[in-house]
């Protein structure tokens, strides 16, 4: 019996070691590991800045603390990071924060939109007086917690969204210095603080300032939001400097003392939960040598529950006292246990094996296939992007596209290089594995005049390609806006240029294969080199295009008749082409709002000139001055007029129209200079 009784008590107290531990590893900061996920992703995306204490890999919550950050039993709950020259962009890893209620960014340098998804326990959020772009996403609605927005001082633009509406405990709203338009809605009467959208934009300030409203949670279920700083400046909280501090340092003292109490309370429990566990232990040992039966019975199922506690302990997750949420318990392998559902352990299960995952997770195509996939481009990392475009500046943005913004960068070899980062309504159309088979396809493009393809990023959410750099811009600026290319462009000019962007198009529909469909052919995506060789962009990527991309096309002038009814093929690129040629022969836009309603579609105007001669000199560009052969012009039109043609079925392959280009060009006398049309 005395060895029997030993024996339950080692294991007893092994088992109450073990819940000690777990109890001191969860209050020293074993952190949630979607706390770990959505912080490496913060961490990432603003460049990996020298932090004290943020390793990538690291325990935010552990035993080394990470500057900036506060946790409550292994939960991350605010990131201040405020006035430390940070850049980069914010992840859409956000949302994975389970428990945070303040994150306090302001006065930095960081740039981009806001996430399309928020923590829907945030409380505070403080983005002031950085460089962010773009309008305030309407997803904003589903922090239902917020109470102080503070977006003042960047550059957001667009109407106000209706996402406050929902925002009932919202108390200090500050969107002053921005490009703003519209009005709050009238339902929020409960701003106490509230900042105008300035430059002749005000809100509507007759809203009567009321009571701060009661938070949704109570201060048993979460910390309070007022044991955090605010942001900074003197209109971030109505409360004063004196008595924020005094409020600070109060709820700090009481929540250290809360931390305490409860580590002693599960300790103090644990250490009665063995001796009583060991008392009955010995009780039923002894009670055993009575009927040898009942001991072996007994035996067998003390061990069964030791088992079952430990592996219980392992795929349980702990609702904690001190969480907004609550864990869902995986009882997955335990369905066939019924006495361990019907017989509850006498104490909440800790868990056992919260091990912090990969912060670099990508999702499986993203490292581990795409570089065996892709062999003949470079698999860039957002870190080495962010360096050469100095954290995506504004002074390096070239442009804002159908599919995303593209900035230029220097790699450290001096290369120039264009990035177009894919905005994330596009880069949503399509899966990893499908991105990565679209860069395969892309990869393998290879024409003099296409833009060559260097490589991507698919890392932490963010998608990115990465082209060679064309110093001359795009065809559209030279008809447009740059003077002294403009004066470049002479008939013979626009002819080559037209000519080499039919091979480009004449390789993807008839040498590629399967033959490659542009979907997005207009001036300005052909590009122009320093010798004004043509590059044509965007080859490869009608994947990512959505069906809202052919209205776009429609409505900007290169849209074919056919896309009404949502068909594209390759007779539509031609048809864009003939836009294109329509564009150099006349220097217009092909959808210009400040002309006349009759002349605002190029197509439409110039369509029914095209076979009267006069009509058709005076459309000519008359930056040409008068300088073209009669001949070439009427055979360009020849041209424009088959590739605009409304049936598709009429229009001509792109083999067919680059040989009438070569004919023009080869056949056809140059005149001089200045001869003018008789």
């Amino acid at each position: 019996m005395a060895m029997a009784c030993l024996d339950c008590k080692i294991r007893t107290w092994v088992v109450g070691v073990f819940v000690i531990s777990s109890a001191l590893s969860l209050a020293w900061g074993v952190t949630d590991p979607r706390d770990v996920y959505a912080i490496s992703e913060l961490y990432a995306s603003l460049g990996s800045p020298l932090l004290p204490g943020w390793i990538l890999g690291g325990d935010p919550c552990g035993p080394v603390s990470w500057q900036g950050v506060s946790c409550v039993y292994g939960n991350i709950t605010a990131i201040k990071l405020d006035s430390l020259n940070l850049g980069g962009l914010l992840s859409e890893g956000l949302a994975s924060f389970a428990s945070i209620i303040q994150i306090d960014l302001s006065n930095n340098q960081i740039g981009g939109g806001i996430p399309a998804n928020l923590p829907t326990t945030l409380r505070s959020f403080y983005l002031s007086d950085n460089q962010f772009t773009g309008l305030i996403p309407g997803s904003i609605s589903s922090s239902t917690q917020l109470t102080e927005l503070f977006l003042n001082n960047n550059q957001f633009t667009g109407p106000i969204p209706d996402a406050f509406e929902p925002l009932t405990s919202l108390i200090n709203l500050d969107l002053s210095g921005n490009t703003l338009s519209g009005a709050l809605p009238p339902s929020m009467g409960n701003l106490s603080s509230l900042k105008t959208l300035g430059d002749g934009n005000p809100f509507n300030t007759s809203i009567i300032p009321s009571p701060p409203a009661l938070s949704p949670l109570s201060p048993s279920d979460a910390p309070s939001p007022q044991s955090f700083d605010g942001p900074p400046g003197p209109s971030a909280s109505p409360l004063p400097d004196s008595g924020r501090s005094e409020s600070k340092k109060h709820a700090s003292n009481m929540t250290t003392w809360i931390v305490i109490a409860g580590l002693f309370a599960l300790v103090a429990l644990a250490l009665g939960l063995c001796l009583s566990m060991s008392t009955c232990c010995c009780k039923r040992r002894g009670s055993s040598e009575e009927t040898l039966t009942g001991t072996h019975k007994q035996d067998h199922s003390s061990q069964n529950s030791f088992r079952r506690f430990e592996a219980a302990s392992k795929q349980v997750n702990l609702k904690g006292d001190n969480r907004n949420h609550s864990h869902s318990i995986d009882m997955k392998g335990l369905d066939d246990n019924s006495d361990l559902q019907t017989s509850p352990l006498p104490f909440p299960l800790l868990p056992a094996e919260r091990i912090v995952a990969d912060p670099t997770f990508t999702p499986s195509t993203a490292r581990a296939n795409s570089s065996k996939i892709v062999e003949s481009s470079k698999l860039f990392t957002i870190a080495s992007l962010q360096q050469c475009t100095n954290s995506f500046s504004q002074e390096n943005l070239i442009g804002q596209g159908m599919l995303g913004a593209v900035y230029r960068g220097r790699l450290p070899d001096g290369r120039v290089i264009a990035i177009k980062k894919l905005d994330k309504a596009v880069s949503a159309n399509v899966s990893d594995r499908e991105f990565v088979e679209m860069v395969t396809s892309v990869s393998k493009i290879k024409h003099e005049n296409i833009v060559d393809f260097l490589g991507y990023c698919l890392e932490h959410g963010q998608r990115l390609l990465v082209y060679s750099y064309c110093r001359n811009g795009t065809l559209d600026e030279a008809l447009n806006t740059d003077d002294e290319i403009n004066k470049k462009l002479s008939w013979n000019a626009r002819m080559r240029l037209a000519l080499q962007a039919a091979k480009a198009l004449e390789y993807l529909h008839e040498v590629c294969q399967p033959p490659i469909v542009h979907r997005n052919f207009k001036s300005c995506n052909v590009l122009l080199e320093d010798d004004l060789t043509v590059r044509v962009s965007d080859c490869g990527l009608s994947p990512l295009l959505s069906t809202n991309s052919m209205a776009q096309l429609q409505g900007s002038g290169y849209g074919a008749p056919e896309l009404e009814l949502g068909s594209y093929s390759h007779h539509s690129d031609v048809y864009s082409f003939g836009v294109v040629m329509l564009q150099l022969l006349t220097g217009r836009k092909s959808y210009d709002r400040l002309r006349p309603r009759g002349e605002q579609y190029l197509v439409r105007w110039a369509y029914s000139q095209l076979y009267d001669i006069d009509a058709l000199s005076r459309m000519v560009d008359p930056s040409l001055n008068g300088s073209y052969p009669s001949k070439s012009l009427s055979r360009v039109a020849d041209i424009i007029s088959l590739c605009i043609q409304a049936e598709p079925e009429f229009r001509p392959p792109m083999s067919e129209i680059v040989q009438k280009l070569l004919n023009i060009i080869q056949k056809e006398p140059r005149l001089p200079r200045q001869q003018q049309m008789s």
